[in-house]
Parts: C-alpha cells; sequence; structure tokens
C-alpha cells in the first residue's frame, strides 16, 4: 500500500455546482480506494453500491441546481456496525448477530440521510465495540492495530475509503484509533449525539465522528445533532454549523495523566516540542509542577481507567447475562465471558460508590474551567503498536470518558514515520468552544 491519504469531501463541493465534480465522481473515487486497499485494510464489514450510488446521484441533481441540503449533502459517510441501519445488517462485531437485521437508522443515522449524506457502508467494529478485536490493519503499517473500538471508522478514513465515519466512545474508541490512522476524532460532551439505534449504551458511551478534516469533524457531527439532538434529558452538540471561528487560547493545561508513565520516549518527546511550539507563540501552558489547580485534577483523574472499566463491568451485566443464557454462549469471546463474571460478581452499592468515585473526579475538572481555555494531552502512549490481538492502551483517552468531556484528536504528530495524535479536551457542553480553541492550536503547530 502506499502512504495513507485522508480524502475531504469539503474540498471537492466548490466544483458541484459548476459541473466539473459531482457527489457521484467522488462517491466513485471511495469505492476505487475500496476496491484497491480493503482486501488489505479490512475496514468495511459491507457496503451498500446500489443504494449509495442512488443517493449521490440525487445529491449531485441538488448540488447542480443549487440546492443542496445542506454542506454533507452527498458526502459518503462509513457507519460503525454497532448502530443499525435500515438497508443493511447490524452484526456487533459478534457471530451472535451475525446477517442480523434490524430494519431501521439509528437516529444519528437517520439525521445523516435527512442531511442528504450517502450511507456508504459498515465499518468494523470490536465485539460489542468492546475488547475483542475482528481483523482490521492499520494502513500505514498492516502489521499494527487501527485501535479500537472504531477500527473500520478510523482506517477507512485514514487511507481515503471515505471522508468521514461514524464511531462510538465509552473507553477510548474514537480517540485511540484516530491517533493511530492519522486522522481527526471527536468524542462529543456525554449524551451530545442521539444514541438511539446505537448498542453502545454504557452511562460513558458517545456517539462521534472520524473525519479527513478538522472542518469535516465538526460539520459532521453538528449536521446531526441538528436533527436528532443528544440523548434524551441532554442538551446535545450546538454551536454554529460550521467550524466555529479559530482561536488561540491565552492559557492551557498540560495534562500527563496515568499514560504518561507507560508512554514510550519518543512519544514524550514529540509531545513536548508541541508544548515549546505553544510557548514559544506565546501561550502559557500550566502543569501538575506549576498549577495546584492542575496538579488537582491529576490526582482526580489518576485511577480513571480502573474505575472506568469497573463502572463498565457493571453496566454490561445485561446484556452479556442474557446473550449467555438465551443464545449461543460459546459465541461469546473470552473477554466478553470474562467480563461477565465480574459484572455477576459485584453488587449494586459497589456501583453506586463508582459512580460517587466518579462525581468527585467531574468535579474536580470543572474547576478547571475557571483558569483553563483547553487541556491538552498525548492521543496516546505512542503510535500504533505490532499485533492484531490488542486494540492498544486507553490510558491517555480514559479521562475524557470518565469525565464525560468533549474531545479531539489532531493528527499533528509523527513516531518514526506513524501518526500519533495530540488531544485536546474541553469542559461539558461546551464542545463548540474546544474546535475554536483547539482550531487556534493547528495555527500554530
Amino acid at each position: 500500500m502506499t502512504r495513507p491519504e485522508p480524502r475531504s469531501y469539503f474540498a471537492s463541493t466548490a466544483s458541484f455546482a459548476t459541473g466539473e465534480d459531482s457527489p457521484r465522481g467522488f462517491l466513485e473515487r471511495c469505492f476505487a480506494r475500496i476496491e484497491a486497499d480493503d482486501g488489505d485494510v479490512g475496514a468495511f464489514v459491507t457496503v451498500n453500491p446500489d443504494a449509495a450510488r442512488a443517493a449521490a446521484d440525487e445529491a449531485s441533481a441538488r448540488w447542480k441546481d443549487g440546492r443542496p441540503l445542506s454542506a454533507i449533502d452527498g458526502m459518503p459517510v462509513g457507519v460503525k456496525d454497532i448502530m443499525e441501519t435500515a438497508d443493511m445488517a447490524t452484526e456487533q462485531g459478534s457471530p451472535l448477530f451475525a446477517g442480523w437485521e434490524g430494519k431501521r437508522d439509528a437516529a444519528a443515522v437517520a439525521a445523516l440521510r435527512e442531511a442528504g449524506a450517502v450511507i456508504l457502508g459498515k465499518t468494523v467494529t470490536t465485539e460489542f465495540a468492546a475488547t475483542e478485536p475482528r481483523g482490521t490493519r492499520n494502513p500505514w503499517d498492516l502489521t499494527r492495530t487501527p485501535g479500537g473500538s472504531s477500527s473500520g471508522s478510523a482506517a477507512s478514513v485514514a487511507c481515503g475509503m471515505v471522508p468521514a465515519a461514524l464511531g462510538t466512545q465509552v473507553i477510548g474508541s474514537i480517540l485511540r484509533p484516530s491517533s493511530y490512522c492519522g486522522v481527526f476524532g471527536f468524542k462529543p460532551s456525554v449524551g451530545g449525539i442521539n444514541r438511539g439505534g446505537s448498542y453502545d449504551v454504557f452511562s460513558q458511551s458517545c456517539t462521534g465522528t472520524i473525519a479527513a478534516t478538522i472542518d469535516e469533524t465538526w460539520v459532521v457531527a453538528r449536521e446531526m445533532s441538528a436533527r436528532c439532538g443528544g440523548d434524551p434529558g441532554y442538551p446535545g452538540v450546538s454551536g454554529p454549523m460550521v467550524r466555529p471561528a479559530a482561536r488561540r487560547p491565552g492559557r492551557i493545561a498540560v495534562l500527563e495523566t496515568a499514560g504518561w508513565e507507560v508512554a514510550g520516549d519518543a512519544a514524550k518527546a514529540a509531545f513536548s516540542s508541541v508544548r515549546e511550539k505553544l510557548e514559544a507563540a506565546g501561550i502559557e501552558c500550566v502543569d501538575r509542577r506549576s498549577d495546584e489547580t492542575v496538579a488537582g485534577v491529576e490526582d482526580a483523574i489518576a485511577d480513571a481507567v480502573p474505575l472506568a472499566r469497573s463502572v463498565n463491568a457493571w453496566e454490561t451485566r445485561w446484556p452479556l447475562n442474557t446473550y449467555a443464557k438465551d443464545m449461543d454462549r460459546s459465541g461469546l469471546s473470552g473477554v466478553s465471558v470474562e467480563r461477565l463474571a465480574e459484572a455477576e460478581g459485584m453488587t449494586q452499592e459497589q456501583y453506586q460508590g463508582l459512580l460517587r468515585d466518579r462525581d468527585r473526579a467531574r468535579a474536580a475538572w470543572a474547576g478547571l474551567g475557571g483558569s483553563c481555555e483547553i487541556c491538552i494531552t498525548l492521543g496516546a502512549t505512542g503510535p500504533a503498536p505490532v499485533g492484531l490481538g490488542s486494540t492498544g492502551d486507553p490510558a491517555f483517552n480514559v479521562p475524557a470518558s470518565l469525565l464525560g468531556i468533549p474531545a479531539l484528536t489532531m493528527p499533528v504528530m509523527e513516531v518514526d514515520g506513524l501518526p500519533l495524535g495530540l488531544q485536546a479536551m474541553g469542559f461539558v457542553n461546551e464542545d463548540a468552544a474546544l474546535f475554536g480553541a483547539a482550531a487556534g492550536l493547528l495555527t500554530v503547530l
């Protein structure tokens, strides 16, 4: 394979009205890339060429007539196979659901169709959007993991099969694969995009976007939230329909998290170089050694990984218990069987204690908002590790999930010729502010 190259849809839309290009022409280039690379990468579970071409033709006519439904009208999008689609099976990365069809669209998928987006196919997910990989390879190096659980979504965007794809995250499932694959990945504030029809239903789970550019990452998310809102009871991602204007922050927090202890030396050096560039541009960077509030946050999230995993363990008791009892137990991976055993060994009182611990961590984080506009850390412990048996270490990504805050991974670093993301984190329901500040950082980096 050649060096992966994400494909921007927005770079082509100006030529749609003139007829020099069209959504149908763009879609065919995506299919050509799938034909060339997906045999090696394995990003897609299935594609629906006939329906995609019909939708692209309709979008082409709208653009030519100067009446596109939205900025993403005609954009080919991959949908993580944990989310229902009316015209394709939803297999959840599990043999228990091979060929299963819900005959409806998830709320986010329905919103995409209303905006004119072309649902090209279903991207590979790990089993139940959790731990067990399902064979997708990193397009930068086929011996390496693409990360997970949004494995196929990140890999498909990285090599230009689609300009954007949907992912979900409960631990690090959007941010880490985006870092490994060299693309932008956005995990909204908890509840930011309606998860109806998505089988990633933990209390920390979010539907988010993975895309070729920061603009497309925001706009795809915003076009969805404008039509399907957030989860019931949540305000949902809001703000301008175009990417918020770049605003260089004056003061940012630099976080190590528990991931610093296991990060590679080259990754730490790359991150330190980023900090030096930001400081040289006049941005004040504070960390646990120079700011007591930051130190308090570091202490509050020190146990984020075991805390978040324990919360998830209790919350996965159902449906795993019914899968093991009412379906073919042998269809569950060993990891799922172990997770079920852990859940069945927990009590409701233990879970309530975990939630209190999570609330304390969230309160500590909220206190940081009065002094820092944005926070940055590594997107992963290093570049994607060799091997397909694991999706990598999520230590840097878990805090954003535990805290319920918006986070964005940006492909601004490389280690040994492989991508490594810079992770920016904001504050609850301030997703637009995060994008404005992150875009400001990109003007420096």
